[in-house]
């Protein structure tokens, strides 16, 4: 039937098919750089990393931005707080969502774009609204007046007809069901230490229009794909719409896929309620970040996600069983010979894996499809009935389903840095170096150095290589 997703915006699963030949242009919603990520931002994250790997598989170009946002509310008032520039403050916890997220071998898209590198953008697509009658200002500060838009909720399908026309709201993020007038740039006040100078007045955008500005500077006026934690459909991306169709006319992305929450042991995740876990609180109780991948990526996208330790237990069998059926088929002896009839169920299995993540990435049958074959094709060699000459295909097999799952390997976690890890370590590195911290630095190099890589700093970069 071909790939098939679930779009918000019209409420179905739909057939995919992007706009120019088989490149997809996808824009996905980054991390707020004001703190560790949480396992809740990375079952996002995780499903973005499915997405964009199933898509890869099924022979498509990936051109996928994600955004670092890295001015907002939060942000200004904690690098207020503790005197230090917004780059010092955030650079340290981008490093961070790296190193987390190649710990989870969650691929890099193919571009990862700063909001504080592109306010030139933003500001020109404020002023393009303002020609277009889209805003108004208020005390130095612009807002998008959305009874201008009138499709405006169509992305979140809540009602909006009774909406107050001018009510507004200064807060990046606000309650749900609250449709208010939203600021695009907001003006300086007196007691503030960040702002830019621009011809729309001193001050800094809006989180809304970062979004808009950076996806359509680098993947055009409508996207292929736009994805997100469900939590972001409204108010966010429903505003994004607003402001970019208000901008250019057209529709701003053709299918939008948002994940489900994440809630611990049956509740939502708090710091209050002493259940909130990052990557690395995890790692240090034990756990491993390729047991968080599989957990996070067993469950399809869109149902909820109940995360337990016993859930991570139960992650570590299914990938040794996974693990140890591999290294049967690499190092058992089989008798010589071809079964048709087990060429034709590996071809089913095969089948059966891509048709459950056609399905709007349904990894919950995909795995069940590869832990039926395997289960069946263990008893087979028990029996003596498994033929050497079917276990090409039975490795292939496998290294389709890895393609996706990625956690078959071990080197990638217990055997040494992975590349990905080292990379990660080599922003860090950077990042500490420009904030002055130099015994950081050297930390960080010395570590390298112990897991046997050596860096070079050179006048293109820093460049390594094992020893």
């Amino acid at each position: 039937m071909g790939l098939r997703f679930y779009n918000t915006l019209t409420q179905q699963v739909e057939d995919f098919h992007p706009q120019h030949d088989n490149e997809v242009r996808m824009y996905t919603c980054g991390p707020t750089v004001y703190n560790f990520v949480h396992i809740g931002n990375l079952r996002t994250f995780t499903f973005q990393d499915i997405l964009r790997r199933w898509l890869q598989a099924r022979g498509y170009q990936l051109n996928h931005v994600m955004n670092i946002t890295d001015v907002d509310d939060k942000i200004l008032r904690n690098a207020a707080k503790e005197g230090k520039s917004l780059k010092e403050y955030t650079d340290p916890y981008t490093a961070a969502f790296l190193e987390d997220t190649g710990k989870l071998r969650l691929q890099r898209p193919e571009r990862m774009v700063k909001a504080t590198e592109h306010i030139d953008e933003m500001v020109a697509a404020i002023q393009t609204l303002e020609q277009k009658g889209f805003t108004y200002t208020s005390e130095g500060s612009t807002y998008f007046r959305i009874s201008k838009f009138p499709s405006y909720g169509k992305l979140s399908h809540l009602d909006f007809s009774g909406i107050k026309d001018g009510a507004r709201v200064d807060n990046d993020e606000y309650d749900k069901d609250s449709a208010r007038d939203f600021v695009l740039w907001k003006a300086r006040k007196e007691n503030e230490t960040f702002s830019w100078d621009t011809p729309i007045g001193d001050g800094r955008p809006g989180w809304h229009i970062e979004c808009s500005a950076m996806a359509m500077k680098y993947l055009g006026e409508t996207l292929d794909i736009h994805a997100g934690g469900i939590d972001l459909t409204f108010p966010h991306h429903e505003n994004e719409i607003a402001q970019s169709e208000g901008i250019t006319g057209k529709p701003f992305a053709r299918y939008w896929l948002h994940s489900e929450h994440l809630n611990i042991d049956m509740q939502k995740m708090s710091k209050s309620l002493g259940n909130f876990y990052t990557l690395r609180d995890l790692v240090q109780m034990g756990y491993t970040a390729d047991q968080l991948r599989y957990l996070l990526a067993s469950v399809p996208y869109r149902k909820k996600l109940n995360f337990t330790l016993d859930g991570l237990i139960a992650a570590k069998s299914s990938i040794q069983r996974l693990r140890d059926y591999k290294l049967r088929l690499d190092t058992g002896k089989f008798a010589d010979g071809l079964s048709e009839e087990l060429t034709k169920r590996t071809a089913k299995a095969r089948d059966a894996f891509d048709a459950s993540l056609d399905d709007d990435l349904n990894t919950a049958e995909a795995l069940a499809a590869i832990f039926e074959f395997v289960r069946e094709t263990n008893v087979l060699m028990d029996a003596g009935n498994f033929p050497a000459g079917n276990t090409a295909a039975a490795q292939e097999l496998l290294a389709r389903f890895d393609t996706v799952f990625d956690v078959l390997n071990p080197d990638a976690v217990e055997g040494g840095l992975s590349d990905s890890e080292i990379d990660s370590q080599i922003v860090a590195r950077t990042a500490a170096k420009k904030a002055r911290n130099f015994a950081e630095a050297d930390r960080i190099r010395k570590e390298l150095d112990e897991a046997g890589i050596i860096l070079e700093d050179t006048k293109e970069g820093v460049r390594w290589k094992r020893k």
